[in-house]
């Protein structure tokens, strides 16, 4: 029996194409960088988050999917 590591350099000839075909698109949101407050709503957050919950995250990535753009102007 060979091991996960020897199966899956087996099993993919590409290596990393093979593993990178199976990550999504980036969104827009994750190249905002941290401002102190949510990218949507404008609540206050510390300088590490980007938006104060997940209902903001998939509003903020929705109207950019509406608008066509990727990044507040």
């Amino acid at each position: 029996m060979e091991t996960i590591q020897d199966g899956l350099l087996n099993s993919s000839a590409g290596g990393d194409a093979a593993l990178a075909s199976n990550v999504p698109p980036a969104r827009p949101r994750h190249s905002l960088p941290p401002k102190g407050s949510c990218w949507y709503c404008e609540k206050p957050l510390d300088n590490v988050r980007r938006f104060c919950g997940k209902e903001c995250a998939d509003g903020f990535d929705d109207e950019a999917a509406f608008s066509g753009r990727d990044t507040p102007a």
